[in-house]
């Protein structure tokens, strides 16, 4: 069994990446079956890796924006995008992660990954609407 310090360590880096918002949304939503996921991402995801420290947030959100794309995970790809702002990334840093996604893993996954991106970039108010 997971150690419940590390459900609580990865709760509070989520809420400080995702927002309280979003993070409430989905515990709110979970049942006790959704809550075996939820304690899986919390403590795997957010206690472990990105808890850890050899990089920095703003590092590990355009990684994981780059992941995201070129894994064809677009509605997750505009969720992180929220993370990565609050982590630190700029337009310009986010938009080059976009265009290696786009030369590496080809137009169709790049159109896809930018038209992801855009919608949360408009409704941030980082680009305007």
């Amino acid at each position: 069994m997971s150690d419940e310090s590390d459900f609580e360590n990865g709760l509070r880096i989520r809420r400080e990446v995702l927002g309280d918002a979003f993070v409430d949304a989905n515990l709110a939503g979970a049942d006790d079956f959704m809550m075996t996921f939820q304690h899986l991402v919390t403590e795997l995801a957010w206690a472990r890796a990105w808890g850890g420290d050899a990089l920095d947030r703003k590092a590990k959100s355009l990684l994981t924006l780059g992941i995201l794309a070129a894994s064809g995970r677009f509605q997750e790809l505009g969720i992180y995008t929220k993370g990565a702002l609050n982590s630190g990334a700029t337009l310009d840093e986010i938009t080059e992660v976009l265009t290696h996604v786009t030369i590496y893993c080809g137009t169709p996954t790049g159109r896809q990954s930018f038209l992801a991106v855009h919608e949360t970039l408009k409704a941030e108010g980082v680009i305007a609407k």
